[in-house]
């Protein structure tokens, strides 16, 4: 089934950084920033350059062979896999963090763009196939992002107090209880046991959050040719090594960056991140922490452990798979080690990539073409219908809500209630008796100045009065417009930066995924308006 579509400008949101809406509208202010604009006729030039380069293809795929050996109903992706071998197969990209139950609806989204850009490739470039890969962000630890998700209201949380290191190793036996009570608030209807028995499949039957993951994210995706990467395998790290330690030893990343963001302070943007010296974390058991330089000792930072300039380099040499990439440097990490021609992300990601491509011409490695993912607002019928009845759309709600109901208010009063007409009127008056008195006496002026001010705030106290009395007339509908604002933009964000999927899964299903898929189109760079 269709979804009921309608299109905003990304600018009209109000909601999307002038970064973003400069680089989508190929604004010349950003141009030395990146390599291709995010069009499909510039996906030739990097097919062609990423051809040049010396991806390790064999290993690519007998990593993923092994990752993916545990995986049910992997056939597809097997298949897909073993053509990672060939030349002429490319990936596109996106990545994300091992979120509860998906998190936010934006991961779904970001998700459905890779896919439908792989696919949107293959239709341009007949002679080449793509693959589209969800890169798990495994190490990251920051536990705080990933525990919790808004459903119903409500706030879901995993209360796992030894939560420490990287949040991909985390064993999901804790979880049980947060399953329990999302049962209890889905209810007994056929998607709820669905959904309820999904989320037993991967976390109960997983044991650690990061193949939880996976299994969960196959499970939605995998029938579309998904493939899922888990970076943190020692083989890959291998393939990194140089880089490292070049970033560790010579600060080479930190300096690039720095450069860019010089430029970005003389155009008045805002870097959204800023590189270290040292640009990767040290990860053990539990453990995931930076590595910084004192005089000559490397401290990894909350723990006792040192190492001497020639003890890191053993360490790293001998194992790779404890240095972990930070937002840094994790980018060029995902670029040696695929074929990739794209990375797909949001704002924030758009913006931080676009600090980077100076690092990526040192390392000799092709900056990807970077793709703003899809963005919607999931819209239900009654809301709809109650946004028409009380005389807006839904593109109004992107408004601040005060504005909105000062222009219902205005609209539905009984009676005129700006007194704009009147201040006009008073303030002629006034110039006349203001040329009078200075006739008298020039000093005078002041005060009839002073009487003028006292006489518009009286006059603008009766209107705040008047508009007072007219709310309280409106209070239903004030309430209404409030929460349909609320509804659909929580704490004033977008509702995709808030909301889960089950509320919607629990009333389309998994066809709901089909949908949304239906409905992207991955180079169509607006706010959808879904009515789902």
């Amino acid at each position: 089934m269709s979804l009921k579509k309608s299109e905003i400008s990304l600018s009209e949101t109000g909601y999307f950084p002038g970064l973003l809406l400069d680089y989508i509208s190929g604004n010349n202010n950003i141009r030395n920033l990146y390599t291709y604009r995010p069009e499909i006729e510039a996906f030739k030039q990097a097919i062609d350059d990423k051809s040049k380069e010396a991806v390790n293809r064999e290993l690519l795929v007998t990593v993923l062979k092994a990752q993916y050996s545990s995986v049910p109903d992997n056939k597809l992706q097997t298949d897909t896999i073993e053509r990672l071998k060939d030349n002429n197969t490319f990936t596109v990209c996106t990545g994300h963090q091992l979120c509860l139950f998906t998190g936010p609806l934006y991961f779904i989204y970001k998700i459905l763009s890779t896919i439908n850009l792989a696919e949107a490739l293959k239709k341009h470039y007949p002679a080449c196939n793509f693959v589209p890969v969800y890169w798990m962000a495994g190490e990251d630890h920051d536990f705080e992002e990933v525990k919790s998700i808004n459903l119903f209201g409500k706030k879901l949380r995993w209360e796992n107090p030894d939560a420490k290191g990287a949040v991909g190793q985390l064993s999901t036996a804790s979880l049980k209880p947060v399953i329990d009570e999302f049962r209890q608030i889905a209810g007994e209807s056929g998607n709820a046991k669905e959904l309820v028995q999904l989320f037993e499949d991967a976390y109960l039957k997983h044991p650690n959050l990061a193949e939880a993951t996976r299994y969960l994210v196959h499970r939605l995706f995998g029938e579309y040719g998904l493939v899922i990467v888990d970076g943190s395998d020692v083989r890959l790290k291998k393939e990194f090594v140089s880089i490292i330690k070049d970033d560790i030893f010579n600060s080479t990343n930190q300096k690039l960056v720095n450069q860019t963001i010089e430029e970005f302070e003389k155009s008045g943007i805002k870097a959204q991140v800023n590189p270290r010296a040292i640009n990767c974390f040290y990860m053990l058991d539990n453990i995931r922490e930076r590595i910084e330089l004192n005089g000559e000792t490397y401290n990894v930072l909350n723990t006792s452990i040192t190492f001497t300039k020639e003890q890191l380099q053993q360490e790293l040499i001998g194992h790779p798979e404890r240095f972990s990439p930070n937002v840094v440097l994790r980018p060029v990490y995902q670029q040696k080690i695929l074929p990739n021609l794209a990375y797909i992300g949001g704002p924030g990601e758009i913006a931080y990539w676009l600090e980077y491509k100076r690092m990526f011409d040192f390392h000799k490695i092709s900056f990807p073409v970077l793709i703003p993912r899809n963005f919607a607002l999931l819209l239900d019928a009654k809301s709809d219908q109650q946004l028409q009845k009380l005389g807006f759309t839904i593109k109004d709600l992107f408004n601040d809500a005060e504005l909105l109901v000062k222009e219902f208010v205005n609209k539905n009063a009984g009676a005129a209630l700006s007194l704009a007409e009147q201040e006009k009127q008073l303030s002629d008056l006034y110039a006349v008796i203001a040329t009078k008195a200075t006739v008298v006496d020039p000093t005078l002026k002041g005060s009839v100045e002073a009487e003028l001010q006292k006489a518009l705030n009286s006059l603008k106290s009766i209107e705040n009065k008047l508009v007072r009395a007219e709310k309280q007339k409106q209070e239903t509908s004030i309430n209404q417009i409030k929460k349909l604002k609320d509804k659909f933009f929580p704490g004033d964000v977008l509702q995709e930066r808030f909301d889960n999927i089950a509320p919607y899964y629990l009333k389309s299903g998994k066809q709901l995924i089909g949908d949304l898929k239906a409905a992207f189109d991955p180079l169509d760079y607006k706010m959808l308006v879904l009515e789902v």
